[in-house]
């Protein structure tokens, strides 16, 4: 018999699996619907010998020693800093926004302090900021919200950006100094062999048995175990019994170019022009050495995997009616993106994982008492990287049944 089932082999499930196998001594299967480990942040090499990034880009930043350090225990690192620029009325300028951006794209030779006093001339008032239209324009005005945000928002989320939360844009700041970098984590890195070579090393434990191509629910019956941890879609897992939770999905189409390189930076961005949002190319990303490059385009979708939950408050009170079904559920502890509804980056997620087997941890030593959550008594390397956002987790500990009902 298995100690637990951890559907799902991306970053939460692959963390928990090596926690509990290798920290723990517990049994694990872990199983994936798909044809491979490491969730979307899967990498092959493709036809041409290119490492490339089948879901999209994936670049991990972190402020958290903890968690850099603990996937470091897996693979080596290629130091990297992300840039990315944005087509805007025929040029290439850097995102976020900043001073070479500005004086680029109006012909200025403004300073620091002169380029913070022009965003305070060109900003809207807004009195009370809810939607991501108001994050914008009160930091830098209709033009400029115009030119890289409001168009690029609809593409991405199917909507204007005065219809979503205001949390959307928040994450995108505004800089008058020169820095070009998209991120300023303490930590910026790339797994030197690829992430998928990672996961392989993170998952290489005599307690740990991976199934692929495998539905949970066709071994329910089949294969015992005591305990499951589930990172799949929340919805899902209780057959959608309030209706479906809303996600933006994306459509890649990859491309290789004869060329040692096709554009100055790893992400453009197309803001206006193109049915795309922007354009990746991986060397950038992997370090790699190759006469040719390769390109993946997104194209954001209705339809399709899950990547991003829609952030309304409609959707978040569809979420707690089944945050609410979780907690009470025995036996299935419920982790990561999917099945807590939250957009987390890379290293919150595994964060979050952390917690929870610390959690599971303390629940075998106190005699399978049940563990509270909530943000108060995560420890440092959770709130670190979970920067204030409370993580949903379940703490139940009686087992769960293998009759497939749920």
């Amino acid at each position: 018999m298995f100690d637990y089932l951890i559907v799902g082999a991306g970053f939460a499930g692959s963390v928990l699996a090596e926690r509990l196998a290798t920290y723990s001594n517990k049994k694990v299967l872990i199983i994936d619907k798909r044809p491979h480990i490491a969730g979307n942040a899967y990498d092959h090499y493709n036809e041409d010998g290119i490492l490339v990034h089948k879901y999209g880009p994936h670049i991990f930043h972190t402020n958290s020693k903890e968690v850099f350090e603990y996937l470091g225990q897996f693979t080596e690192w290629r130091p990297y800093e992300h840039r990315v620029l944005a087509s805007v009325d025929g040029q290439q300028v850097p995102m976020p926004i900043n001073l070479d951006t500005i004086n680029k794209l109006y012909g200025l030779s403004l300073t620091s302090f002169e380029l913070d006093k022009w965003f305070e001339s060109v900003a809207e008032k807004v009195d009370t900021i809810k939607t991501s239209e108001d994050v914008v324009v009160s930091k830098v005005g209709r033009e400029l919200y115009e030119k890289f945000f409001k168009n690029y928002t609809r593409k991405q989320w199917g909507m204007d950006p005065s219809e979503l939360d205001k949390s959307v844009t928040s994450r995108v700041p505004t800089r008058t100094n020169r820095d070009d970098r998209y991120f300023t984590d303490t930590y910026q890195a790339m797994p030197l062999h690829g992430f998928t070579k990672m996961f392989e090393n993170m998952l290489n434990h005599p307690n740990i048995k991976v199934m692929l191509n495998t539905d949970y629910h066709e071994i329910l019956d089949i294969i015992p175990f005591k305990e499951m941890i589930y990172t799949g879609p929340v919805d899902e897992y209780f057959d959608f019994k309030y209706g479906k939770l809303p996600y933006r999905s994306l459509e890649f189409k990859h491309e290789t170019v004869n060329k040692e390189t096709f554009q100055p930076v790893a992400v453009v961005n197309y803001p206006n022009e193109q049915l795309y949002t922007r354009v990746t190319e991986f060397k950038y990303l992997t370090g790699q050495q190759h006469t040719k490059t390769s390109l993946v385009y997104e194209f954001p979708r209705a339809e399709g995997d899950p990547y991003y939950p829609v952030p309304k408050p409609e959707n978040a009170e569809l979420y707690n009616k089944y945050k609410k079904l979780a907690d009470a559920t025995p036996g299935v502890h419920f982790v990561g993106r999917l099945a807590t509804y939250k957009y987390y980056n890379m290293d919150q997620v595994v964060a979050q994982a952390l917690t929870l087997h610390k959690k599971l941890t303390e629940k075998d030593k106190v005699g399978k008492q049940p563990v509270v959550d909530g943000i108060d008594v995560l420890p440092k390397v959770v709130r670190e990287a979970l920067n204030g956002n409370s993580a949903s987790l379940n703490g139940s500990s009686t087992k769960l049944s293998t009759n497939g009902k749920h």
